[in-house]
């Protein structure tokens, strides 16, 4: 079982997707909710950030085969149970049983909770007595680089209770996604498997860079010449490196150059960096590049840029 959060959390409601829904919808929908939520695009927004956070998590648990599973196995038990200590007299069993209408063997509960895992009152273990139950999960906390988060590595951990254990982290765990390991959590009281430890990631920011799903985003400064004439220009890697782009002539502020394979490496494939043309104006100019520029003016093209902005504007109105 998991925390008392999967019962209260409708992941599918928070990524506005059924039930059925396949892994690739799923990502295609993840997707499309990081980029509108992402911190980066709503700066200041604590609404968006906390909307980020909660798309974050619920694709996490969603995109794995096996929390995915075992979710929609607690979440079928009905959103009031609650299952989360795990010991003697910690409460629950008893908030299960009472969801399905007591926890006496008259009231039906365990007939009916029982009968959910294919096993009747008049089976081999009657009303729950000696049946084992799984261990509490214990949670931890960390907080990774960009780089770090990005090429995996492994940490010495304290979890809440103050015991010390080891933990690898995946290449391309992201901000918010939580790392499960299974059966280290505390013992079962009666025979059943461990718990489980859940390391909750929070990943800093980057200087440059930022992440779309496994693909990275970089924005990319270039002159007015530059993008007008067209360039070459030098763009960074998360590893250190540089790649040559090729900025074509009549290249527009805010459009998006891709580069293959240099995003974030995970077990799940790679990602592409994905460079965003930025016109830098210059903010000081010489009498000799001011007059070159007035006289650019007088030739240039005399269309107005804002026409058909304006026109669709008025339109809508």
């Amino acid at each position: 079982m998991a925390s008392q959060d999967w019962f209260d959390k409708d992941f599918y409601a928070t990524l506005g997707v059924s039930k059925d829904t396949s892994d690739a919808e799923l990502k295609k929908v993840y997707r499309k909710l990081a980029r509108t939520y992402h911190p980066d695009s709503n700066p200041g927004d604590e609404k968006a950030e906390a909307k980020f956070k909660e798309i974050s998590e619920a694709y996490s648990v969603l995109s794995d085969p096996d929390q995915r599973r075992e979710y929609d196995e607690i979440r079928a038990m009905g959103s009031g149970a609650r299952f989360t200590a795990g010991g003697p007299g910690g409460g629950g069993f008893d908030d299960v049983f009472s969801h399905f209408g007591g926890a006496n063997t008259g009231g039906g509960g365990f007939e009916d909770i029982f009968s959910m895992f294919g096993q009747g009152a008049g089976g081999g273990r009657r009303a729950g007595f000696g049946m084992p139950t799984k261990g509490q999960d214990l949670r931890a906390r960390t907080t990774l680089d960009f780089l770090r988060a990005a090429n995996g590595d492994t940490l010495t951990l304290q979890s809440e209770d103050g015991t010390s254990f080891k933990v690898k982290v995946p290449a391309g765990v992201a901000d918010g996604q939580k790392i499960r390991l299974r059966g280290r959590g505390r013992p079962s009281p009666n025979g059943g498997e461990n718990g489980d430890i859940v390391v909750d990631v929070t990943v800093r920011p980057h200087p440059v860079f930022s992440r779309d799903g496994l693909n990275l985003r970089v924005t990319v400064p270039v002159t007015f010449t530059e993008a007008t004439l067209g360039a070459t220009v030098e763009v960074p890697t998360l590893d250190g490196d540089t790649v040559r782009l090729k900025v074509a002539a009549g290249t527009p502020s805010g459009r998006v150059l891709r580069v293959k394979g240099r995003g974030i490496a995970s077990k799940k494939g790679t990602g592409d960096l994905l460079a965003e043309v930025q016109i830098v104006v210059p903010s000081h100019l010489s009498d000799a590049q001011r007059e070159a520029l007035e006289h650019f003016r007088d030739v240039e093209p005399h269309d107005n840029p804002r026409d058909e902005w304006l026109h669709r504007a008025r339109a809508s109105s």
